[in-house]
């Protein structure tokens, strides 16, 4: 049978197979020391509290070493790979689906837990069960995520909004409600 495609020749798809097979501790020493929980907080007026909450688990590599990523990719059977930047040599794996998160990033490192990382895992991890009870939609579960997040990653440093604009943006709306 012939092909159009020569012996050899590399399948330009991106896929998920991956020649290492990453030890699971492995994984965990990789992620505390490359990897990123993260909670952002984006004004969003469509929204019920007016600001949207995105929970996203990073891990982060130079292009070089793609193949890593690819097989953290791999072991865990979800997320994406793509450039940090759109100049970058740095490439992000990362997984921002709530149902992805829950049912495989989260379990994973309650089964094999974090040393550097391990309390903004557990705010993390602690802000998906809020989501998952729609906890964020009300006035008080919303500030209790939002302060949470911002302890995260020493303190919310690297915010571009203060907590102070989001609580009060988020009572603002609160009270006036959603857009109809």
């Amino acid at each position: 049978m012939d092909s159009d495609n020569p012996t050899g020749a590399d399948d330009q798809q991106e896929t998920r197979s991956s020649s290492l097979e990453l030890d699971p501790m492995w994984v965990v020493g990789f992620v505390d020391g490359e990897g990123c929980f993260s909670v952002s907080v984006h004004r969003n007026h469509n929204v019920r509290m007016g600001w949207q909450i995105n929970p996203v688990f990073h891990l982060y590599q130079h292009i070089r070493y793609r193949e890593v990523l690819e097989a953290v990719a791999t072991l865990f059977g979800c997320g994406q790979i793509r450039p940090k930047g759109p100049t970058s040599n740095v490439l992000t794996y990362g997984v921002g689906a709530r149902r992805e998160l829950e049912g495989t990033i989260v379990p994973f490192f309650e089964h094999h837990p974090l040393v550097v990382k391990r309390a903004d895992f557990e705010r993390f991890s602690s802000i998906i069960s809020m989501m998952r009870r729609r906890e964020h939609l009300t006035a008080p579960g919303f500030e209790r995520v939002v302060r949470l997040a911002y302890s995260m990653n020493h303190q919310g440093k690297q915010r571009s909004r203060s907590i102070e604009e989001v609580l009060r943006g988020s009572s603002e709306t609160a009270r006036q409600g959603p857009p109809a």
